[in-house]
């Protein structure tokens, strides 16, 4: 064999060669690697290990996986979140989406809860935030303070809805996204509608959360709102059994159920006691939803002062204007109560 025909061997071998690794390197890169759907959610702070396991069940070959995810440095640049792998993706394009921190977004949801404890247990389930940094940073009374609240109002900022975060959301960057949700929530004409009322927000909320407790039908909670508005604004007291309820819970052990409030019960001392203090508690006993607070800031067009509890049509209210009706209402409740056998 001569030599142009050795190296013309030579050169085919070695292109025969390149196609063969250029054929493999494009396969590790771009051959779909994926089998199927999901999420994976990387935390805080995680190394490749953690990462590569992780991913490990969605993927046909991990050490292709792990060569071009070397190849790209992904190692050194791991960012945390929620991040969903469909099927057919190849390595290349899903580290370009976990290496860009390309997320997807959780639907955070709450509804109305009755204190911060049950909030940030509602909240940890669905961010990598755990329930006591939570609860530390609602509380916090520096925030608070800054951001016009107390102990008592700070329930107040958080409305319930469905909202957009991503996962690996710090319990301060919640909670200082929350404080943006409720300045956006109230807009101008809501802030109208509550100076009308002579109203602030926070007290608006206040009320709402009294509706809220007081019945559960949406309906009829404009209604109600008239009916605590008509009394504040003659400066009776609200003599709203929910705040006394509230009271007693906080007097005692919080998560005891009170179907019934006794007589002895209006006569706590607590500034959340409505029948002995006048106007507004010091901040909302729940966290009503907007149905509540839309209840407040658009009443119903009556002048009830009185209402009591429906036996006839369970979950709604009777209505009254004078006392003498009320009271007629009232003991026929009471005896409806003692039949069912609820004493507490």
């Amino acid at each position: 064999m001569n030599l142009k025909k050795l190296f013309l061997l030579i050169i085919s071998l070695l292109v025969i060669l390149g196609i063969v690794l250029g054929f493999n390197f494009y396969t590790k890169i771009y051959k779909p690697n994926t089998i199927k759907e999901g999420f994976i959610y990387i935390p805080t702070n995680s190394d490749y290990a953690t990462v590569e396991n992780l991913v490990r069940p969605f993927l046909k070959r991990v050490n292709t996986f792990s060569f071009i995810a070397n190849l790209k440095d992904y190692p050194n640049g791991i960012k945390p979140g929620k991040y969903k792998i469909t099927e057919g993706m190849s390595n290349n394009k899903l580290i370009n989406i976990l290496r860009n921190g390309k997320q997807t977004a959780v639907k955070l949801s709450f509804n109305n809860q009755d204190s911060f404890e049950k909030l940030a247990g509602r909240i940890s389930q669905q961010i990598e935030a755990d329930s006591i940094t939570l609860l530390k940073a609602f509380q916090d009374t520096t925030f608070l303070k800054e951001s016009g609240f107390n102990e008592n109002t700070a329930l107040a900022m958080y409305i319930p809805n469905t909202y957009e975060f991503y996962w690996n959301t710090s319990a301060n960057l919640f909670r200082s996204k929350m404080n943006d949700e409720y300045k956006r929530f109230w807009n101008s004409e809501r802030l109208e509608k509550a100076k009308k009322l002579n109203l602030t927000p926070n007290e608006v909320v206040t009320l709402a959360s009294i509706v809220q407790k007081e019945t559960s039908t949406v309906s009829e909670r404009p209604m109600v709102a008239k009916l605590y508005l008509n009394r504040l604004q003659e400066q009776w007291p609200l003599q709203a059994d929910p705040t006394i309820i509230f009271a007693v819970k906080q007097k005692l052990v919080a998560n005891i159920v009170i179907k019934r409030v006794l007589t002895k019960d209006l006569e706590i001392d607590s500034p959340y006691n409505t029948y002995k203090n006048l106007g507004l508690p010091p901040g909302p006993i729940s966290m009503p939803d907007i149905s509540s607070i839309n209840a407040v800031l658009n009443p119903a067009k009556h002048d009830y002062f009185f209402m009591c509890a429906s036996i006839t049509k369970i979950g709604t209210h009777e209505f009254a204007k004078t006392l003498s009706q009320h009271n007629q209402y009232a003991a026929k409740y009471q005896i409806w109560l003692s039949k069912q056998g609820i004493n507490r």
